[in-house]
């Protein structure tokens, strides 16, 4: 086999900065190689008005994936396109006409990863998703193979760049949420319908992938807590820093003795801590192992070409299978096998808590709260008020000592009704050192 060709489905920004890096970087790649990787088919909806690089040389145009999926002398199949319903259409059938598969889309693999890896395995084809996850950050080579070695004990995550742009901005400018997002969307961080960003879907897909690799668990993405960012605002970052920490939609996974707690929130995490200082459209992943202890990976977390990296990356690595064989592949999920998730519900665990209050001021606030507070056998921690001059709108924060979820959630519902308070209080978590 004097080449390996590639078909790709779908050519939007990733598909675009896929076809870039093949055409822009093509000789080095090709010597990494040893021999030709080359792009000989593509398709889109509309692949008549894409502009495909001169130097790809000449390449088979068409609007219909399932030509583009059958077709004999394709090697490899590239599924770019996004969702779940088509894009799991595309897979299934390359695997079935024997074509090897790299995708991008984080949503099919938290879903229906490990089904899709056994089919390929029947088929004695390959399956690589190293961008789904994080763009440019090869974290999943990281967990898969470069400290496989160890035992993963816990992984904290910012893995999604829209929330963490919304977040940074508002901490450094002031700014209110909704004027962020507006901005957000005017430079193409967030989309038109910013839901599965600021509402943390996209991020629980990814830590159900990356919750997998590290820890050999099947993870239902709907089994992990979900808490999205658009309540925080400006404010909540200023008593944030009066304590010391400051605020991020954190994914974290937790081994403990019951099991394996996961969750995506905004929560306060120290300034002092690494990912405290994650700015912008970044991502970073922490994980701490037993044996190992800490490593960091942090980079671009989206945008064409971070993202096509990595996809060129995973092409790379199937088309040297493909061209000399492999005599034990690594699973995408680097289990050879996944055990079966038993979610363990993250109001069993007990943090330090920041509630923010916004009231119409009258005396009694506080007594009225800390007896609901002490009802629940809740310890107050401080409670600190920034000077305002607007006693109709007025806000304020208690911390409270380390007590559950279970035990807050129930303190917050109860303190909801109270006919002082403007909207019902915003409870998060105040993470321990990571």
């Amino acid at each position: 086999m004097e080449q390996v060709n590639v078909g790709i489905i779908g050519l939007g920004n990733v598909g675009s900065g896929t076809m870039a890096i093949l055409a822009e970087n093509g000789e080095q790649i090709d010597l990494k190689l040893g021999f030709r990787l080359r792009v000989k088919a593509v398709c889109s909806e509309h692949t008549e008005q894409k502009k495909i690089p001169e130097a790809l040389g000449p390449v088979l145009k068409t609007n219909d994936w399932r030509q583009l999926v059958s077709h004999p002398d394709l090697h490899i199949i590239v599924e770019l396109v996004g969702g779940t319903q088509v894009a799991a259409e595309i897979v299934n059938t390359a695997i079935a006409n024997k074509k090897s598969v790299v995708t991008a889309n984080k949503e099919l693999m938290a879903s229906s990863g490990a089904e899709l890896w056994d089919r390929a395995i029947a088929a004695r084809t390959n399956l690589a998703m190293e961008a789904s996850v994080a763009g440019g950050i090869p974290i999943h080579a990281v967990l898969r193979e470069g400290i496989s070695g160890d035992r993963i004990v816990a992984l904290y995550g910012i893995l999604n760049g829209t929330s963490n742009y919304i977040l940074t901005s508002m901490e450094k400018r002031g700014t209110p949420f909704e004027t962020v997002l507006a901005e957000a969307q005017r430079l193409g961080y967030a989309e038109a319908d910013p839901s599965n960003d600021i509402d943390g879907i996209d991020a629980r897909s990814k830590l159900a992938i990356l919750s997998a690799l590290a820890f050999g668990e099947k993870i239902t993405p709907s089994d992990i807590f979900t808490e999205g960012i658009r309540r925080i605002g400006p404010v909540d970052f200023e008593y944030a820093h009066r304590l010391g920490h400051t605020i991020r939609l954190l994914c974290a996974a937790r081994q403990t003795e019951d099991g394996l707690v996961l969750s995506v929130r905004p929560a306060l995490i120290s300034t002092s801590t690494i990912l405290a200082s994650v700015q912008g459209s970044y991502n970073a992943v922490w994980v701490k192992g037993h044996f190992g202890e800490d490593t960091f990976y942090y980079g671009r977390g989206a945008g064409p070409l971070p993202t096509g990296v990595a996809v060129v990356s995973d092409l790379m690595r199937v088309a040297r299978e493909i061209r000399d064989g492999s005599p034990e592949r690594v699973s995408p999920f680097a289990h050879k096998r996944l055990g079966i998730y038993k979610p363990i519900p993250v109001a069993r665990q007990k943090r330090a808590y920041y509630l923010r209050f916004r009231v119409m001021d009258r005396e009694g606030i506080i007594s009225a709260l800390a007896g609901i507070l002490a009802a629940k056998h809740i310890s107050l921690d401080a409670v600190l008020q920034v000077p305002s001059e607007n006693k109709r709108d007025l806000p304020f924060v208690i911390t409270l000592e380390p007590t559950t979820e279970q035990a807050v959630r129930q303190a917050v519902e109860e303190m909801s009704r109270l006919d002082f308070l403007l909207e019902p209080p915003l409870a998060l978590p105040i993470e321990p050192p990571l």
